[in-house]
């Protein structure tokens, strides 16, 4: 599979990915959404997986399938990807906003109830994002995950942040 554009997904290519649950799903409650396409040797995510939700197969280069029925949204393995492509995505957090579970390896890491700039795939600031929660224990090797909130037709897009007292923020 390759990325048909500027090197990020857009909603269409996201569609065809084995890892990404459907509307339905979303709108239940917690739930992973995997966003890898590469067929490359790779498997923590289906490891880490307590649920057995994530399944790559025998062929450890097939790409990640995930079972959205089985998903708790524990989000395990957010920190497992070595790639960054996990994120737990909460549609039904509230009547106006969802929360996003991403991966986090920067210093410093940001401090729960820090408002934050929301990035999209292309790294473009969004929307402003409250940091609900920050994970950071040692069995997650380094990668933090950070849970924030952000207006729910963004659940979907956000998949970064950037601190407020960054020098790149426009």
């Amino acid at each position: 599979m390759t990325l048909i554009k500027d090197g990020f997904f857009d909603a269409d290519e996201l569609k065809i990915l084995p890892g990404v649950p459907s509307e339905e799903r979303l709108k239940k409650g917690p739930v992973v959404v995997i966003e890898c396409a590469q067929q490359i040797p790779c498997n923590p995510c289906e490891e880490a997986c307590l649920k057995g939700a994530i399944e790559i197969g025998e062929s450890i280069v097939n790409l990640p399938k995930l079972n959205a029925d089985m998903c708790s949204g524990c989000g395990l393995c957010v920190a497992a990807c070595p790639g960054q492509a996990i994120f737990v995505v909460d549609m039904a957090y509230s009547q106006t906003e969802a929360t996003v579970q991403l991966p986090y390896e920067f210093l410093p890491c940001p401090k729960e109830g820090e408002v934050v700039a929301g990035l999209n795939r292309a790294g473009e600031k969004v929307c402003d994002a409250k940091v609900l929660k920050v994970l950071a224990p040692k069995k997650f090797d380094r990668t933090a995950v950070i849970k924030i909130a952000v207006p729910k037709n963004l659940g979907m897009i956000v998949r970064n942040i950037q601190l407020k007292n960054s020098d790149k923020e426009d």
